[in-house]
């Protein structure tokens, strides 16, 4: 197994920021499927997934969007504008739907996860958690957003996670208002301009001392 050097790694997160100005060029066809994947791949509580993730390329769509996201440029700049929407509730059914792709995938017989099907739905559908499911499924789109960003970093493309934005809106004009999902955050994802001053500020981050602890 080929692995990144952690040289390497450390060097493209600290090149990344989050682009205030980008170029309008796009990003490959290869490029874009691996950042796919990359999202596909992103973890969840018990590999649930329960988000949905709408990529939005159109220009009439973007132009829709930014005055609903703060007015902010690289909604219409960027290449590609990722939002992540999280499942409003969970039910057994999204459940059932899960456990019948582990089966297929993964070739095995039902009943040799049955206990697995069951804590689950113990959890989010039966339990306490279901009464947060959105909230629950929101805190899953943000490992996937985190994914994404430093997927891309490692491919040297650029990113900025926006949370300046109407979810409600977005929810309208994505078709998602009558849907089981919900807007939670999104982000732009492309090439920063040369004229974006931020890209030559040094990274602002706290000393280790002060946010890692060792027990």
């Amino acid at each position: 197994m080929t692995t990144l050097s952690g040289n390497h790694l450390i060097e493209q997160l600290q090149w990344r920021y989050a682009v205030k100005k980008f170029e309008t060029l796009k990003i490959s066809a290869q490029d874009w499927k691996v950042l796919e994947d990359a999202l596909i791949l992103s973890p969840s509580s018990y590999g649930l997934q329960p988000w949905k993730f709408i990529v939005v390329t159109n220009s009439g769509v973007k132009k829709q969007l930014r005055p609903v996201s703060w007015g902010q440029s690289q909604i219409e700049d960027c290449s590609q504008l990722v939002v992540f929407a999280a499942r409003k509730t969970m039910d057994e059914a999204y459940v059932q739907k899960f456990i019948n792709r582990i089966v297929d995938v993964r070739k095995i017989d039902p009943a040799s996860i049955e206990f697995y099907k069951n804590m689950i739905l113990g959890d989010v559908v039966k339990g306490e958690r279901n009464k947060i499911a959105h909230e629950w499924a929101t805190r899953q789109c943000y490992i996937a957003i985190g994914n994404l960003m430093t997927a891309a970093a490692v491919l040297g493309i650029d990113t900025c996670p926006l949370e300046g934005i109407e979810p409600p809106k977005y929810d309208e004009i994505l078709g998602l208002k009558n849907s089981e999902y919900a807007t939670v955050v999104a982000c732009a994802v492309g090439y920063r301009s040369a004229e974006d001053k931020y890209a030559s500020a040094p990274k602002v981050r706290f000393e280790k001392k002060d946010v890692i602890q060792e027990v």
